[in-house]
């Protein structure tokens, strides 16, 4: 598989440049009160004005919104609404002096401003044949006297947004492009470029190993489930920081069929998996020093006389039974197995798991934070602090002992489904009985927040790469 195949190009190049007397289009980012209305056509963040002299010279003018809300995503997002505009204009080069005082207004503004150029320049058209322009790169040339190491920012800001980027073109794919071996094999590819080491558990080793939750899930397809490990060596002695990430590549439902209104969109239930790829890429080309591993099990629900049902009894990796109410609660069976694996074999010393796991989470919290659940104040503290500083907002749930009564069975250790009722909890207090207590374990539910269900400014419509730059920070916080 060529890497030029799976890997998207940047649409936006930053350069260190102190000479920039040649490029005749500069960048600012203005407060709303510094606008001037009779040439600007919004106050809104994110919106551009354009300034022209008759010397040639064009003074683009973006939006901060109103100077009282301001803070680093509030640069993140401007930027971001620039690199989306100036990939459908004419403009190929720009300046951009750092040292602009709206930018040093603000804490790490600068850094944001930076990220934002880099994650704003996505766009999934590549199964498009009318009507499309030939993508061009635009490159900003930046110049700082005040900003340190920018060459390293720069790079840093590059390697986030190329990440953030392979998570949502990866996502974007439907699921006649990925499926479980074609995962893999992306998976096997993206390792090998970026020097990372990959095991792959396959269906009939998994059922040796008595993996009851992933193999049933996914043996009602003809791409068998499989168990995905990557590993990134940052240090030589400790032990790993684990990131475990849901891929169902298309989830129907099972006999639990979903209905016509939501199975489409289920390319998108790989969304945790590609996430936890994409963030030990990013954590190898960063070179942080800590021991990583992306652990993702894969697999395809689908209808088969193969497939699992409702009232089936599943012996778990773990040794625990489970008793099927719904086919459509599949993600929680494979993770679970996952979070047993990873816990016998890398002994890791905290793990976060990450899955577009119950719709329940949206009705909690709607599309502006995700789902936080975790059995470690500590973790559940980093993990939102981490969020604050990247903008991908957490909001923790209780996970009581007396919800797992949602969740008793009365043949089994436990059901894999209860009542509608705090739906996210359940699914995390499921989870739970597969970690250690001893193990500082976090769960991430991004099922509402994953995709964005319009365009905006900053983001297009679809998989947004929610959770790449927020497990970077945290993994930061934890080395």
């Amino acid at each position: 598989m060529k890497n030029s195949s799976i890997i998207p190009e940047p649409s936006i190049h930053l350069v260190s440049s102190n000479d920039q007397s040649n490029i005749s289009s500069t960048l600012e980012f203005r407060y709303s009160d510094e606008l001037d209305m009779s040439v600007s056509s919004s106050k809104k963040l994110g919106s551009i004005s354009i300034l022209s002299d008759t010397s040639g010279h064009n003074q683009f003018i973006v939006s901060l919104g109103d100077r009282k809300k301001a803070g680093t995503d509030t640069f993140r997002k401007a930027s971001a609404s620039f690199a989306r505009w100036s990939i459908s204009h004419s403009t190929n080069e720009y300046r951009l002096d750092i040292d602009q005082p709206s930018i040093l207004s603000v804490n790490s503004a600068a850094f944001s401003v930076l990220e934002g150029l880099c994650l704003g320049g996505f766009d999934f058209d590549r199964y498009k044949t009318k009507d499309i322009e030939p993508k061009k790169a635009i490159t900003v040339h930046i110049q700082s006297k005040k900003l340190k190491d920018l060459d390293d920012a720069i790079n840093t800001a590059m390697i986030i947004g190329s990440s953030v980027n392979l998570a949502r073109d990866w996502i974007h794919e439907p699921a006649n492009v990925i499926n479980p071996q074609s995962l893999e094999d992306r998976v096997k590819a993206a390792a090998k470029e970026f020097g990372l080491s990959v095991k792959v558990i396959h269906f009939d080793e998994l059922v040796s190993m008595g993996a009851g939750g992933l193999t049933a899930v996914g043996k009602g397809s003809k791409d068998k489930p499989r168990l995905l490990l990557v590993e990134y060596k940052g240090s030589n002695s400790e032990t790993p920081i684990a990131l475990v990430g849901k891929a169902i590549t298309f989830d129907t439902g099972g006999y639990s069929l979903k209905p016509s209104d939501f199975i489409q969109g289920m390319k998108y239930d790989k969304a945790g998996g590609v996430s936890v790829l994409a963030t030990i890429i990013a954590a190898s080309r960063l070179k942080l020093q800590t021991n990583i591993v992306a652990v993702i099990p894969t697999a395809e629900n689908m209808i088969s006389s193969e497939a699992y049902r409702p009232d089936d009894i599943l012996k778990m990796l773990s040794g625990l039974t489970v008793e099927i109410v719904s086919t459509d609660a599949e993600g929680r069976l494979i993770l679970a197995d996952a979070l047993t694996y990873t816990q016998n074999v890398y002994k890791p010393r905290a793990i976060i798991d990450i899955a577009t796991l119950t719709g329940g989470v949206k009705i909690a919290l709607g599309t502006l934070r995700a789902g936080l659940l975790s059995n470690s104040d500590k973790m559940a503290t980093i993990l939102q602090k981490a969020g604050d500083i990247t903008g991908e907002l957490l909001w923790r749930l209780p996970m009581d002992e007396e919800y797992f009564d949602l969740i008793k069975s009365d043949e089994a250790d436990m059901k894999n489904s209860g009542a509608r009722e705090a739906s996210t909890i359940v699914g995390a207090i499921f989870l739970k009985q597969f970690v250690s207590d001893d193990v500082p374990w976090a769960h991430l539910d991004i099922a509402a927040t994953g995709e964005a269900d319009s365009e905006k400014p900053w983001c297009g419509k679809g998989p947004n790469g929610f959770g790449v730059r927020l497990m970077l920070e945290a993994i930061r916080q934890l080395s």
